[in-house]
């Protein structure tokens, strides 16, 4: 009977192996970009497709306008319903990336003929970037070690909540494609770097530019290569390949990012761009110094080549300082120093520091955004000192910055993440190098590590004996193998496991969607938000001025359509005092306020009933801070305690706290809802106060706050009846 069995090969050609390789990665990396884009859809699963949290809103209302009128519209759009009566001329005071770039997709899917609503581009851009993010980090990896190591790293950054925090689905902000712009124009750097390319530093400026135009957070990247090519060329590594990847990067960067109209000629007149401007001088210098080196032999004409070289960097730094006290340089920004001094913030710019993403990072949320990562991280910046290339020497700094960044402000987690990916991909990757596939020692070196204790005779007998217990011993040994990978391969499923629990449950609940759990375990969902900005869009007139705290103004413009006095971009400080004294002071001395303005409605947030602790009252004191910083004559903070110093709402809270207009706005019937028992603050565990009178309803002024029990039953149904017009919202 003729044999079924196929020939097996039992030697494969180089190429074959090679090709087999690469297929693994390209599906290994298909897999991990899956994983990225399905951990991020948890908020569409367990709630909708809609827009998270506050700035989106504005993000999303400016794309809608770019869609469906065009480019040009868009980047002359003047919208007079902000910051009212002065409006905002948008075009000029945003950054157009991000909006450039859903339009550009919802553009090329209606070429294809499919009719993608731009709502669902704008929900579903942050996880389809987090595919390219995955990727990014692989490539940037990939240079710092080897193909493995970048796997590790894409899979880190695909499922690590400290990155899922701000790209999940609905989370339409600029960091929803600037991660992956961070980590591409890093890996073009270190490629144009290695091989002293001009191409790539020309690749790496045009993704520069377009980080430029779609976050602020550009800045980073403005002073991290700087910062890198300083630290090369002060440990005398200074070569040809670094001056051409550095000058093709900053000549055509800095030009490129001056066409966005926010940032202007800000690269040449701010101190934040001006530490990019003295690295490419003094590369100029250093360059021209080697050139002349290199054709004069003299001793004592290269010592005074070094002097001039000093004395002409002395002379431009003694510019740069004149030209910021005169004022021709802008000094650094409020933002700049409250990254050095944390108090700085809340002394002089309470706007900055009332954002509770500005606040310092606490402990716990480390281990909470990257968990395991943690203490991989320092192993992993630690292997980049045995080798210590230039692309490992990028590694360090970022870090080291990084670290000290996230530590100031928890928004720059954002920003620590790839570095400690990337860190723990190599320290892992190397761990598993040496356990995976382990490597005898030779002859030699045993010969060399043994103690020449015997003469020569005796040296080859004990070198033969440990050659032959090296496979049963040692770390070589396939018992210690086993307990290493499968103990790190445990360490790996409970990461899956710990990402997706955090990502399930605290990153992927919308800010104007809350959901409560009963006792029974059942789910109820609080559609308040969505429903107070609705009754303002069906019940007010299409010019109906609203006042609000800052935080509710993009809502309030994207949901309901209507004009506000502030918003989230926070560009006036004084307009926002203005909110913050009208809030603070008694009724008789806000109603001209609200007058002034034109204000029709004012619309709170209380959640004093159903314990929602991101209510208004917990934001007083900040409206109380930053109109104290304007009318410090008028509003004192102290006036807000009790003479204790105490921050209460019952009886016992201070009279300028009972007459302000946001606490009787907030308590105004409140007592009601109670049947006659003792009103209970289930936020701040104090008994409310009852009898709140409230004035402004009879003078004109339309008081609507926002808590479920409140809104009347006919209101709600009518709210709920629109559900088609709120899923096109």
């Amino acid at each position: 009977m003729p044999s079924l069995a196929y020939p097996v090969p039992t030697d494969l050609s180089p190429a074959t192996v090679k090709n087999t390789a690469s297929l693994f990665r390209i599906v290994t990396l298909a897999l991990i970009s899956g994983a990225a884009i399905a951990s991020r859809l948890f908020s569409i699963i367990n709630f909708e497709s809609v827009i998270h949290e506050f700035d989106p809103w504005f993000n999303y209302r400016a794309t809608r306008v770019l869609a469906s009128k065009g480019f040009y519209e868009f980047w002359n759009w003047f919208d007079p319903t902000a910051w009212y009566p002065l409006g905002r001329v948008v075009g000029g005071t945003v950054y157009p990336g991000l909006m450039a770039t859903s339009g550009v997709i919802y553009y090329l899917l209606q070429a294809l003929n499919l009719p993608v609503d731009i709502r669902n581009i704008c929900v579903l851009l942050a996880p389809g970037f987090s595919a390219f993010t995955a990727w990014a980090t692989y490539m940037f990896t990939k240079e710092m070690k080897d193909e493995s190591a970048g796997l590790l790293a894409a899979a880190f950054i695909g499922i690590a909540p400290g990155y899922i925090s701000r790209s999940v689905a609905g989370s339409y902000d600029n960091e929803a494609i600037a991660i992956f712009l961070l980590m591409f124009t890093f890996y073009l750097w270190i490629k144009a770097l290695k091989l002293g390319s001009a191409l790539y530093g020309t690749i790496a400026a045009v993704f520069y530019f377009y980080m430029v135009a779609a976050w602020g957070g550009y800045v980073f990247i403005t002073n991290m290569i700087p910062v890198h090519a300083l630290v090369l060329i002060f440990m005398g590594r200074f070569s040809h390949r670094l001056y051409v990847a550095y000058c093709s990067w900053y000549a055509i960067g800095t030009l490129s990012s001056m066409q966005v109209p926010f940032v202007g000629f800000q690269p040449v007149s701010t101190s934040e761009h001006m530490g990019a401007l003295g690295v490419f001088g003094l590369l100029q210098l250093v360059a021209f110094a080697n050139l002349v080196r290199s054709h004069v032999s003299s001793q004592n004409f290269q010592k005074l080549l070094r002097i001039a070289v000093v004395a002409i960097g002395a002379l431009g730094a003694s510019a740069f300082v004149f030209l910021t006290y005169t004022g021709k340089i802008a000094p650094w920004t409020g933002r700049f120093y409250s990254l050095w001094d944390t108090g700085y913030a809340k002394k002089y710019i309470p706007i900055i520091a009332s954002v509770s993403e500005h606040q310092p990072t606490a402990w716990p949320s480390f281990f909470m955004d990257l968990q395991m990562l943690m203490f991989l991280f320092p192993a992993g910046v630690i292997l980049c000192f045995r080798e210590l290339r230039d692309e490992h020497l990028f590694v360090i700094i970022y870090a080291v910055l990084s670290s000290y960044f996230a530590g100031v402000m928890v928004r720059l987690m954002l920003t620590l993440t790839p570095v400690v990916c990337v860190s723990a991909a190599i320290a892992l990757s190397s761990l598993l190098d040496v356990y995976l596939n382990p490597v005898e020692p030779d002859e030699e070196q045993d010969a060399v590590a043994q103690p020449a204790k015997s003469g020569p005779a005796d040296a080859a007998p004990s070198t033969a004996s440990s050659k032959s217990t090296s496979s049963t011993r040692g770390i070589f040994g396939i018992d210690t193998r086993l307990v290493v990978v499968f103990n790190t391969l445990w360490m790996l499923s409970f990461f899956v496991f710990h990402c997706t629990y955090v990502t399930s449950t605290a990153y992927s609940s919308p800010s104007v969607v809350l959901a409560s759990q009963g006792q029974d375990g059942s789910q109820h969902i609080i559609d308040d938000f969505r429903e107070a900005y609705y009754w303002l869009r069906q019940n007010t007139e299409e010019d109906a001025v609203v006042m609000s705290w800052w935080d509710y103004g993009y809502q309030i413009a994207g949901m309901a359509d209507r004009p506000t006095l502030v918003d989230n971009n926070t560009w006036n400080n004084t307009h926002i005092a203005t909110v913050g004294k009208a809030m603070s002071s008694s009724e008789e001395n806000a109603y001209p306020i609200l007058r002034k303005h034109d204000v029709e409605y004012v619309l709170v947030i209380f959640g004093g009933l159903i314990g929602y602790s991101g209510d208004d009252i917990n934001k007083f004191l900040w409206m109380v801070r930053i109109a104290q910083g304007v009318w410090p004559d008028e509003i004192q903070e102290s006036n807000y305690f009790t003479p204790r110093g105490e921050y209460r709402v019952d009886e016992n809270a201070s009279k300028t706290m009972k007459e302000s207009l946001m606490y009787k706005m907030s308590y105004y019937r409140f007592a009601d809802l109670f049947g006659g028992n003792q009103a209970v603050d289930r936020v701040r565990n104090q008994h409310a106060p009852k009898n709140i009178e409230l004035g402004l309803p009879r003078r004109g002024v339309h008081v609507r706050k926002l808590d479920r029990p409140y809104l009347p039953s006919q209101e709600r149904g009518h709210a709920r009846a629109g559900s088609e017009e709120r899923e096109r919202l």
